[in-house]
C-alpha cells in the first residue's frame, strides 16, 4: 500500500471537511433568525397538547401569534386563567377578565328515550355517517349520534359515550372547543364553568313532532320562558334557550319544566 496515497487521502478528506464546517458555520451566522425570547417564555404557560382549539396548528404556532399581537393572551383555553395572565404579563399586555369555560352536549336523547328507527350497522363517526343515508339508528335527526367523533378529538380524555349520548366530564374538559367544531349535529358548546340550567336538547320541531321521536325533547311550550323573573328564558324556534349571562340558577325553569329537559350543570 502507498502510505503517500493514503496521508494524501486523509488530508485531503479533513480539508474538505474543515472546509464545510467554516461554510456551515458562517453560512448559520449569516442567514441565523433571531427569535424573540418570549416565545419560549409564553410557550410554558400554554397546555402544551398541540390541541389546535385556538386555531392554531400548534402550540409553538400559538405562542408565536401571542407575542406578533395576532392572538390574545387567553387564547390557549386549556391552560387556564392564570396561565393567561402570566403570558398577559410576558407581552406586557392586559388580559381582561376570563371566564372558565366548560363543553357541554345539549341533548338528552339516550336509548331509553330515543325512539330507535333501524339497527345501524355502519361507520362508527359521526362526520362521516352524516353522509350516508340512514346514518343513525335514532329516529331524532337533532340528537346526538353517539359514535363519538367528540371523543376521538378530545386530547383531555373528558368526553365518554354513556347510554347513547356523550357526556362532558368537566373538571377534565379545557375548553379546547375540538369537540365544538367536530360535532356535525352542532350539538357542543362552550359554557361557564359554574353551576348553571342548561337545555339539554337541540330539536327545532313542533312539540308533537318532537315527541314522537323522543321522551326527553323541548316541546317550544314557553312555561320555562314565563317563569323566568330575569330574561335569561326565551323560546326560538320552538326551542327553550338560556341566556347564562342573566340566569340566577334559580331552577324555577327547571322545576315547572313538563319534560324535565331543563338541568342544572355543575361544575
Amino acid at each position: 500500500m502507498n502510505m503517500t496515497a493514503v496521508l494524501m487521502a486523509v488530508v485531503v478528506v479533513g480539508g474538505v471537511g474543515l472546509l464545510i464546517g467554516i461554510l456551515l458555520g458562517v453560512a448559520g451566522k449569516k442567514f441565523e433568525v433571531e427569535v424573540d425570547e418570549r416565545v419560549t417564555q409564553v410557550r410554558e404557560h400554554l397546555a402544551g397538547s398541540n390541541c389546535g382549539g385556538c386555531g392554531y396548528a400548534g402550540c409553538d404556532a400559538a405562542a408565536a401569534a401571542m407575542v406578533a399581537g395576532e392572538a390574545p393572551p387567553s387564547a390557549c383555553a386549556p391552560a387556564g386563567a392564570e396561565n393567561a395572565k402570566a403570558i398577559a404579563e410576558i407581552l406586557g399586555v392586559s388580559v381582561g377578565d376570563i371566564e372558565k369555560k366548560v363543553a357541554y352536549v345539549k341533548c338528552s336523547g339516550t336509548c331509553d328515550k330515543t325512539v330507535m328507527q333501524s339497527q345501524y350497522f355502519g361507520i362508527t363517526d359521526c362526520v362521516k355517517a352524516t353522509t350516508m343515508p340512514g346514518g343513525t339508528d335514532k329516529a331524532c335527526s337533532f340528537g346526538c349520534m353517539g359514535m363519538g367523533s367528540c371523543m376521538s378529538v378530545c386530547t383531555q380524555d373528558a368526553i365518554h359515550i354513556v347510554n347513547g349520548v356523550a357526556v362532558v366530564d368537566p373538571e377534565r374538559c379545557g375548553a379546547c372547543g375540538a369537540c365544538v367544531k367536530v360535532c356535525p349535529k352542532h350539538l357542543i358548546e362552550l359554557i361557564p364553568y359554574k353551576p348553571i340550567q342548561m337545555v339539554s336538547c337541540s330539536n327545532t320541531q313542533k312539540g308533537k313532532d318532537v315527541k314522537a321521536v323522543c321522551t326527553a325533547g323541548c316541546i317550544g311550550c314557553g312555561i320555562c320562558a314565563r317563569q323566568c323573573e330575569f330574561g335569561a328564558v326565551t323560546v326560538e324556534n320552538n326551542l327553550a334557550k338560556i341566556d347564562p349571562a342573566k340566569c340566577t340558577n334559580c331552577g324555577k325553569c327547571a322545576a315547572k319544566c313538563p319534560v324535565k329537559v331543563i338541568k342544572l350543570v355543575k361544575a
